[in-house]
């Protein structure tokens, strides 16, 4: 008996394939091959093409509510309002006291110490500041008018940002030559209320604390890990705004994006996603959001100078705060640029800039003198860009542990008549913080916490950061909320600090609040 067998039926382009002696398609693989699932191809052009459907969606001005949607999405435009925060981690062993920022007893600045204190810490009998023409106030907080960090900042800053400065020295012993000194602060800014709209915090270095000092163990936060930052590159590879821009000028690349967001929550509104409620929001969410990131990053970084700093005509160049052979050729300067521009800017709400070899009791004097005056160009450098870009700074200056002087004098042109650096000495360590303020000079109800024993020993019960240096980092902190106005909410951000009450704090804060609310 003869069977006629029917021919299968012809099958359309874009039909999918069911084969008997196949099993159901498991995976991507098998759903593509069986034509259950367009290859990325085909589905990456439908979705293009589909985007421009309907011209009047596409061109639907989204502008007017990419603020609102960047908040809801947690998108920081500026930071978070608060003062930026940038400290300078002398790697070593560094003077500050004496010969640099002038420590006193506990009269202040100018009670001063004995002709054999200022001796140890580097200064000859016919340079000490008993006589005012070595003694230099024009930052508010006096230096010795021939400290090697002034005649840095002076290279850096203009007559006016100086003039828009203020400051306050710390007594405060600390570990010579080591990590293990828990200096860095930043965990703290952050959590009084710093940070920023790429990164929380950056620093110069990869470690825990950005740093070459340690952050306080109770501080850190491993989600808030900073950044390493210590060159241009490492501050443009921070964002990728993809090949749209280059192949559309920004502008235009951006309205494509806010297009694109606005005609993709449209058919999300309309999908039934066959998830329970909550879920359903949170799938749409993350959609909205990426689209509204995408658009953001390449509203505020598609043109390559909002981040390099190489290209800010403020940093580099004839009217910058380097010349362009000073940039190109000093790899300090191009570190404290990357970290400023990232802070200064809002992209990042606390940074360290780490410059070693500050351990510099050589038996002369120059190597300290030339090495001061060069972390004195970058932090001036730091203050001049608050003033270009109209901002406040509070800018914080630390060591582990100091050196002393025997009194021998480096007669040389860059020993400077001076004594010479001859030993470590963590009986004559401080800090030192300085604030810029665009409005005008900070207010200084004192410019030095804590003071020095006549023969330039610090006081080890003059302040409880004297002697403690997690109580330092806790001083800074309460200075930092102070110039917010926020002291009194120290002990609420800080528990089981060790600053005592309320009136203990008050004699710590060396300047009241700068700002009203938040600093857009």
């Amino acid at each position: 008996m003869f069977i006629r067998r029917s021919r299968n039926k012809t099958l359309a382009n874009g039909e999918p394939l069911r084969h008997s002696d196949h099993g159901r398609p498991r995976t991507r693989r098998e759903f593509i091959a069986q034509g259950f699932m367009a290859g990325s191809a085909t589905v990456f052009g439908a979705s293009i093409f589909s985007l421009f459907g309907n011209p009047r969606s596409a061109s639907a001005a989204l502008s007017s509510d990419l603020e609102t949607l960047k908040q809801s999405c947690g998108i920081a435009v500026n930071g978070a309002g608060k003062i930026p925060f940038i400290c300078f981690d002398l790697a070593g062993g560094a003077n500050i006291a004496g010969s640099n920022v002038l420590m006193g007893k506990s009269g202040g600045q100018m009670d001063f110490l004995s002709t054999a204190g200022y001796n140890r810490l580097g200064l000859p009998g016919d340079m000490l500041p008993n006589n005012p023409s070595f003694v230099n106030n024009e930052m508010g907080l006096a230096f010795h008018s021939d400290s090697g960090f002034l005649r840095g900042i002076q290279q850096s800053t203009s007559a006016g940002t100086r003039a828009a400065t203020n400051g306050a020295i710390i007594a405060a012993r600390s570990e010579n030559d080591t990590g293990n000194n828990p200096h860095n602060p930043m965990y703290g800014i952050h959590q009084a209320g710093a940070d920023g709209s790429l990164l929380s915090l950056v620093g110069s270095q990869s470690s825990e604390s950005g740093g070459n000092s340690m952050a306080p163990m109770n501080l850190i936060n491993p989600q808030i890990r900073p950044t390493k930052i210590d060159r241009p590159s490492d501050v443009t590879g921070l964002v990728d705004v993809g090949d749209l821009i280059g192949i559309l000028d920004q502008g235009d690349a951006v309205a494509v994006m806010e297009s694109i967001q606005r005609i993709s929550d449209a058919k999300m509104n309309r999908m039934d996603t066959k998830l329970d409620v909550s879920s359903e929001d949170v799938v749409k969410d993350l959609v909205r959001c990426g689209y509204v990131k995408s658009a953001d990053l390449a509203d505020r970084f598609g043109d390559p100078s909002a981040l390099n700093p190489d290209l800010d005509l403020e940093i580099v160049g004839p009217t910058g705060i380097f010349t362009r052979d000073e940039f190109d050729n000093n790899r300090e300067f191009r570190k404290t640029a990357s970290v400023m521009k990232l802070v200064m800017n809002g992209y990042a709400g606390a940074g360290t800039v780490t410059l070693g070899g500050y351990d510099y009791h050589t038996g002369e004097r120059g190597t300290g003198e030339r090495r001061d005056e060069l972390a004195g160009r970058c932090m001036g450098a730091c203050l001049e860009y608050a003033a270009r870009v109209g901002m406040p700074l509070m800018l914080y200056v630390f060591s582990d542990g100091s050196v002393s002087s025997n009194g021998r004098i480096d007669d040389s042109m860059d020993g400077r008549g001076k004594g010479e650096w001859t030993g470590d000495n963590q009986q004559t360590a401080a800090s030192f913080f300085l604030v810029y303020n665009p409005n005008g000079r900070p207010t200084a109800i004192r410019n030095q916490v804590g003071f020095m024993r006549s023969d330039a020993s610090v006081e080890t019960a003059s302040s409880p950061a004297a002697n403690n240096v997690n109580q330092l980092v806790q001083t800074v902190l309460l200075n930092y909320m102070a110039l917010h106005g926020e002291e009194a909410d120290f002990g609420t951000r800080f528990t089981g600090h060790g600053l005592g009450n309320s009136t203990m704090q008050d004699s710590l804060i060396a300047m009241p609040s700068i700002v009203n609310g938040t600093i857009s």
